[in-house]
């Protein structure tokens, strides 16, 4: 069967590779979309650390069962949503729930082999139904479910004034389900094309330089409730405590190799919740799939380029190096 594989850093190509065996308990599925993330991005410029080449990228995937292999859920021809994060289900994270932070987590398309490719196969219980969606609003669900994810764990409250530091696809599902949980949410970033996007969305949008003007004041206060920081950016990272009122929360959605400094009095004086958030669980995904199908996120909108399966060695790197514009990228298999 046929493959991207990233051979190195900056060597993507189209290959074929043998079918990958199943085994008891997991289904073969054929790809039909993928979603590029800027995971994959980075992968392909080098700029992952620890990753090991070569790698099949790709881990924002829908599909349609080809061989259920006994599954007792799901048949063969069901279309489904690909969750790509295989806990251990045994450590402390896992028998809490918190699938997604398992002490030796392995994510499709980062510590394994991924999804751009023409089938896979994956434990039943990775695969959820993608029933009332389309198989490429199937693709985007793991990108939100991160934003879903986050925003659940900051625990909004109506009415809350949200920031979120970072206007890439992250940091906009963020805001969505920021606002579906009832929030007024302000976008920061330094791109135009971001902030014209969060805006046309119907965020409130600011540039890093009109931190200081009457609007974005205004909309801060004294503070804002909960910032989402969506950069993975230190020196973003390092400033955001600053946007938090007292009593406020900061959710670091983004990651970085890297430390960071805060001013310990400022955390104490204000007395922050300050809580990271990393991928998403099944509940979060139901909560995606629920979204989109209701219409209160505009999946149309966000796929805003898209490939066919042998162009993705051409698009990807041409992407990677000028993403004006450009909010997900789908590939069609």
């Amino acid at each position: 069967m046929r493959a991207i594989s990233c051979a190195a850093p900056g060597e993507l190509a189209l290959v074929d590779i043998e079918r990958p065996e199943l085994k008891p308990g997991w289904v073969r599925v054929g790809i039909r979309h993928i979603g590029i993330c800027g995971t994959d991005y980075h992968i392909y410029e080098g700029k992952h650390p620890f990753l090991q080449y070569p790698r099949i990228m790709g881990h924002e995937l829908s599909g349609v069962v080809l061989d259920a292999n006994g599954a007792t859920t799901l048949a063969d021809g069901d279309a489904v949503v690909i969750n790509p994060y295989l806990p251990c289900y045994q450590c402390p994270a896992c028998v809490e729930g918190k699938t997604n932070c398992c002490e030796t987590l392995s994510v499709l398309g980062v510590h394994r082999d991924g999804g751009m490719a023409e089938e896979i196969v994956m434990p039943e219980v990775n695969l959820y139904p993608a029933e009332g969606l389309s198989l490429r609003d199937a693709a985007m669900v793991e990108f939100l479910a991160i934003g879903a994810h986050a925003v659940r764990r900051t625990e909004l409250k109506p009415g809350w004034r949200v920031l979120v530091v970072g206007g890439g696809p992250i940091g906009l599902g963020v805001a969505f389900f920021a606002r579906i949980a009832g929030a007024d949410v302000t976008v920061l970033d330094a791109a135009a094309d971001k902030l014209e996007a969060a805006h046309g969305f119907g965020f409130g949008a600011a540039t890093l330089d009109e931190r200081e003007g009457p609007v974005f004041k205004a909309r801060m206060g004294t503070g804002f409730d909960a910032v989402f920081d969506a950069t993975g950016a230190i020196p973003a990272m390092n400033q955001a405590i600053g946007y938090c009122r007292n009593g406020g929360a900061l959710t670091l959605v983004g990651v970085v190799k890297g430390t960071l400094a805060w001013e310990d009095p400022e955390i104490h004086r204000r007395e922050l919740t300050i809580r990271a958030s990393r991928n998403a669980t099944r509940e979060d995904f139901d909560h995606v799939a629920e979204s989109i199908r209701n219409g209160s996120v505009p999946t149309d909108r966000l796929a805003t380029h898209t490939t066919s399966f042998e162009d993705v060695p051409v698009n990807l790197p041409k992407w990677a190096h000028d993403r004006n514009g450009l909010i997900k990228a789908i590939i069609t298999v």
